[in-house]
């Protein structure tokens, strides 16, 4: 179930964040990308407490990306990684470079 689930919403050409509303690096990350011209339908937040499978949902983001928690960040198909990783792109100018790549970007 929970690998459908996120396997159903991590797609190529598509930005996708598995967040939890009170996690405050989840609400930086969404701060981050929201400031970014996304074209409409490009850019997902999925809340994994809005599903009854939060824990699963975090064992199969460990198996698949090597960590459990949130923010995992998805640009395409490739995990970049957390919140850190994410600024991190954003000061190299790799972030939209990437974002550019897989034409998120209007």
């Amino acid at each position: 179930m929970a690998q459908e689930f996120v396997n159903g919403k991590i797609q190529p050409g598509k930005v996708v964040v598995f967040i939890k509303p009170t996690c405050p690096y989840c609400q930086k990350t969404q701060e981050i990308l929201r400031q970014l011209p996304f074209k409409q339908g490009l850019l997902e937040f999925v809340d994994i407490t809005a599903t009854n499978n939060t824990n699963e949902i975090q064992d199969y983001l460990q198996q698949l990306t090597g960590a459990r928690t949130v923010p995992r960040i998805f640009i395409g198909k490739d995990c970049i990684g957390g919140c850190s990783d994410l600024i991190a792109m954003q000061q190299n100018g790799e972030l939209m470079t990437r974002l550019k790549q897989i034409g998120a970007l209007q």
